[in-house]
């Protein structure tokens, strides 16, 4: 199925407990929630909707690694944008490469709201620009500015709500 990015958000009075433990705070089944299906069904239809509202749960796919160069270090660009922190880390592999330990990390409130500022001044526009130096092809480019969009609703409303979030790259 692949490696992929998802988000939960929580609430502001929340933080210390989200700092100590973001794994309690992640559903069990993240991927049941963003395709629509109750886990632990695997063989029932997904609807693709997601099952939990939208304000809660980011789901951006395998995105996240476009997302990453999009937003890390580079030698022209110089050190990360501050919207790199909620995509910033990488899978454990294991020896066969066939499965892999999660990375996991919570940003609190304050994080949430300076990239929440940063994915606010990286536009459509920015992000194109640097897929098509990239090379990526109109298809790609369109699939990450989709998953930029959406990125960019969801941490808005989580500053403008003073929430924090957990996400979980596995």
């Amino acid at each position: 199925m692949g490696i992929r990015y998802y988000a939960s958000a929580f609430d502001g009075d929340r933080t210390e407990q989200a700092l100590a433990d973001p794994r309690a705070f992640m559903s069990s089944d993240p991927l049941a929630d963003a395709w629509g299906f109750e886990p632990p069904e695997r063989v029932a239809v997904a609807t693709f909707e997601q099952r939990v509202p939208e304000r809660d749960l980011l789901y951006l796919d395998k995105a996240w690694q476009d997302l990453q160069a999009l937003t890390g270090p580079t030698p022209s660009r110089g050190p990360a944008r501050p919207a790199y922190r909620m995509c910033e880390g990488q899978v454990a592999l294991s020896g066969d490469g066939g499965s892999w330990t999660p990375w996991v990390r919570a940003l609190d409130p304050a994080e949430v709201s300076i990239i929440a500022q940063d994915l606010g001044e990286l536009t459509a526009d920015v992000a194109l620009d640097h897929l098509r130096r990239q090379g990526a092809t109109v298809g790609a480019a369109d699939y990450v500015c989709y998953f930029l969009e959406r990125d960019s609703r969801f941490v808005g409303g989580l500053a403008s709500e003073g929430r924090g979030m957990i996400y979980l790259i596995g």
